[in-house]
């Protein structure tokens, strides 16, 4: 099995993605890569509170398990993803990419992830 390090930098590879953030699940850096440059403490912390809030608002709502988000910015995507209980995936998506192959690639791959973790 690869290394965390190893999955972050594939996944910062892919034409598709312009950075990765590992983070915590109480808003630390564990590892990041990519690209472009993006200020990796304020978006491990805000990605944070982020799900947090997520969370709340699918038990407001009556449903559970949050298990992914997509934001949608001025042609840019943003994807938030739990990583088991220790922490979250953001990956932010390149300028007018789909979003479709990449969630699936991150919906088979998210246990690993989190076992790495």
């Amino acid at each position: 099995m690869a290394g965390l390090r190893e999955v972050v930098q594939d996944l910062a590879a892919r034409a598709d993605v312009d950075a990765v953030v590992v983070l915590s699940s109480d808003g630390l850096p564990i590892d990041s890569a990519g690209r472009e440059q993006v200020d990796v403490e304020a978006v491990a912390a805000l990605a944070a509170s982020f799900v947090n809030g997520a969370r709340r608002l699918g038990q407001a709502a009556e449903c559970d398990g949050f298990t992914a988000g997509v934001l949608e910015f001025d042609g840019r995507l943003a994807l938030l993803r739990p990583l088991g209980t220790e922490g979250h995936l953001f990956i932010l998506g390149a300028a007018r990419s789909n979003a479709g192959p990449l969630l699936y690639d991150l919906r088979q791959r998210a246990p690993e992830l989190a076992a790495l973790l």
